[in-house]
């Protein structure tokens, strides 16, 4: 797979990619969507949803800091956007950490035709049925084959699972792959998850495969994570870089350094 062609197509046609994200990490999401090349917008009231979407190449849907009213707007949105045929990415944040955010999502993905569904381990393992513990927003593990749960769940509800990780498995049930780019240190920062769907919504705009998108959006986005740690002195220098690594990735660096697998 061309990871890096993809890339050069978001830097080429640079979609609007809207969300509906994260008061946390909502800037650190707009910057990492303008650093790898896209638009980003942030619209989240109801009255302005549908409009903002009729616009926009990609809608992102980010859980972490979630109210009923913002849940609504989420759906509002996901239905203009399936209207218009753009795609999806659902970030099931901290699902499994309590029942509004658990509720939530399935709620968003009863009433949405989602595209992406992008969440770690324990999310994707709550929302598979599996056995999963989730503390905060983090996974702190889940029983069972990861493949197999991110493979039977996008098969079950007809998406993408973009499932993430120390390896991240991306699966619409027929078609899977691993990507083993990133560095430890990006668990060092706030936000890396939330960033990750943005990259995934970019790349969803401008390639329709979701599986091949989303791998080469988490795999890219991991080079740029390898390449930031190498003169970092810590969690602040090291996002610091992170922006630039991103901006500056070249074809080079990322063919020598991609580790993304087709299972």
């Amino acid at each position: 797979m061309d990871a890096y062609g993809i890339l050069e197509k978001v830097r080429e046609e640079k979609p609007l990619v809207h969300h509906l994200t994260n008061w946390v990490t909502i800037y650190d999401c707009a910057n990492i969507t303008r650093a790898f090349g896209a638009l980003p917008v942030m619209a989240h009231a109801a009255e302005e949803v549908e409009e903002m979407v009729g616009i926009a190449g990609a809608l992102v849907l980010n859980i972490g800091t979630l109210t009923p009213e913002l849940v609504d707007s989420m759906i509002k949105a996901g239905k203009a956007a399936n209207r218009k045929g753009i795609p999806v990415v659902l970030d099931a944040v901290g699902v499994g950490a309590t029942r509004l955010r658990t509720d939530s999502a399935l709620k968003i993905l009863e009433e949405v035709k989602v595209t992406v569904l992008k969440g770690n381990y324990g999310e994707v393992g709550v929302l598979a049925g599996a056995e999963a513990e989730v503390k905060g927003v983090e996974s702190m593990g889940v029983e069972g084959d990861p493949v197999e749960l991110a493979r039977g769940l996008a098969g079950q509800l007809g998406l993408t699972v973009a499932m993430t990780g120390k390896q991240d498995i991306i699966s619409d049930g027929t078609t899977t792959y691993l990507v083993d780019n990133g560095t430890e240190m990006m668990g060092s920062i706030v936000g890396t998850g939330c960033m990750a769907a943005s990259v995934i919504g970019a790349f969803t705009a401008v390639e329709k495969d979701a599986p091949k998108a989303a791998a080469a959006a988490l795999s890219c986005y991991g080079i740029a994570g390898e390449l930031a740690s190498k003169d970092s002195r810590g969690p602040g220098t090291y996002k610091e870089r992170f922006y630039d690594e991103v901006y500056g990735l070249k074809r080079e660096e990322a063919e020598s350094k991609t580790r993304l697998t087709p299972i």
